[in-house]
């Protein structure tokens, strides 16, 4: 059997002096390493191309980025200055959301991409966690080292009966945090996997879904191969893409 091939949206960056579409190496290794499936990179070109990417992937992976989605997007206040924003990438990813999950591919957002997954679903953002009342400041040092930023920065409590608790199989689980944007009300038909210690939703599945629908809050792509749960989190969604590529072969 052929392995799965997993699409990942681009970011669209400008590279002075031109605009270039890429996406991190950590998640295109992970993609390659621990779900064992064939990373495709997407270009952010709207909804141009959606109906074919979604025939011709087995699954899609929504990534984190410097990048917040756009406040508009969920009828939120104006960003703060000096936020950097990725109209394009917005205009790919939301309509792909939407159409992946129907179309039953296994979809799996990381940071940027679980808020992008919560917009679609008509949720909304807090844009700048750390000046709400009662939450912890989420957001990683940017003077230290990468090692630094991406260590283990504090708990969340897995949702009893939920994928992630049968994928740790434990309550609670210590992850990286590296964000200053959140969900603020859950959309429609997504279901809580994870919340911090300041009640922060952290993860969630799309309840209805006809195949893997999860995402998470945290970098599990970071190192993935030196992290059981990471790694478990990944060939589950590998997983999900196989079976997807192996009734499309019928």
């Amino acid at each position: 059997m052929r392995k799965p091939v997993i699409g990942i949206p681009a970011d669209r960056r400008l590279l002075s002096p031109h605009w270039f579409h890429g996406v991190g190496e950590k998640y295109i290794a992970a993609v390659a390493q621990a779900a064992d499936a064939v990373p495709v990179l997407l270009p952010a070109l709207g909804e141009r191309y959606l109906r074919d990417w979604l025939e011709c992937c087995d699954g899609i992976l929504f990534t984190g980025s410097p990048s917040n989605v756009e406040p508009q997007r969920y009828q939120g206040s104006p960003a703060a200055a000096g936020t950097l924003h990725d109209p394009e990438r917005d205009a790919t990813t939301l309509p792909m959301i939407a159409g992946a999950v129907q179309a039953g591919l296994p979809v799996f957002g990381i940071c940027r991409g679980l808020q992008e997954m919560n917009v679609a679903f008509g949720g909304t953002l807090a844009q700048r966690l750390q000046e709400e009342p009662g939450m912890l400041d989420h957001r990683e040092d940017k003077a230290q080292s990468l090692e630094e930023q991406y260590a283990a920065a504090h708990e969340v409590e897995l949702i009893e009966g939920g994928i992630l608790h049968r994928l740790a199989g434990t309550r609670r689980v210590t992850v990286n945090s590296l964000h200053s944007q959140g969900v603020a009300r859950l959309g429609r038909g997504l279901v809580p996997e994870a919340r911090a210690e300041d009640g922060l939703v952290e993860a969630f599945r799309v309840e209805d879904a006809p195949a893997f629908a999860l995402a998470v809050q945290w970098h599990p792509e970071w190192k993935v191969m030196e992290n059981p749960f990471s790694m478990a989190l990944f060939a589950e969604f590998g997983r999900a893409g196989r079976e997807r590529a192996a009734r499309r072969a019928r």
